[in-house]
């Protein structure tokens, strides 16, 4: 199971999350592809996310998780990403989100439409309470952090998760616009741990 947590404000039809649907598809493993629209609440949001695994390992036993996030959806990647010790993907993750999203408190549109999105107050708590420490097992990590974040530091990336697999990238953006380029790599991190199971 490859689940892909879009970021604030963001939607399944983000440009990277629908370049790895479309390489993913293309190799016939669009079934292993679970991308969902994520609720405001993070508390919701982990809780659909357990939802979703389980179901998956109900019918699919024998397939890892791999588990992909960007921004604010790296952020949840990394908690679950401990909770069941998996692999994951951490685009321009957010590492303190309850700092960075309380000025984001208030009414927003989506990206992607014009659908309202509101985010509470109470949310900088559930934030809060899904905070991680440093990765005790960073190789399990692939990082892509990009030196031209105009939205969160990429240093605070880089020392949250020292000794990870991936790279830091000179320049690009917050949305990693030229995903492109680095997809390849982001792909056979994936396909590399999506081969690995659970059986000895």
């Amino acid at each position: 199971m490859i689940l892909y947590l879009h970021g604030f404000r963001s939607s399944p039809a983000s440009f990277k999350a629908q370049r790895l649907a479309e390489r993913l598809r293309n190799l016939g493993l669009e079934q292993s592809w679970v991308c969902p629209q994520l609720p405001a609440s993070p508390a919701d949001t982990i809780a659909l996310c357990h939802q979703l695994v389980e179901q998956h390992q109900s019918t699919h036993p024998e397939q890892p998780l791999v588990i992909v996030g960007s921004s604010l959806g790296g952020y949840y990647a990394a908690h679950l990403a401990e909770h069941y010790h998996a692999p994951a993907v951490l685009l321009n993750p957010v590492v303190h989100a309850a700092r960075d999203l309380r000025k984001h408190v208030g009414s927003h549109t989506l990206f992607h439409s014009d659908e309202p999105f509101h985010f509470l107050e109470q949310y900088v708590s559930e934030l809060e309470a899904l905070a991680q420490t440093p990765p005790h097992d960073p190789q399990r990590y692939y990082l892509l952090a990009c030196t031209g974040d105009e939205v969160l530091n990429w240093q605070e990336m880089a020392e949250h998760y020292a000794g990870s697999q991936g790279k830091i990238i000179q320049g690009s953006d917050h949305g990693i616009s030229d995903f492109s380029e680095y997809e390849d790599d982001v792909l056979a991190f994936i396909l590399e741990n999506l081969r690995t199971t659970t059986h000895p």
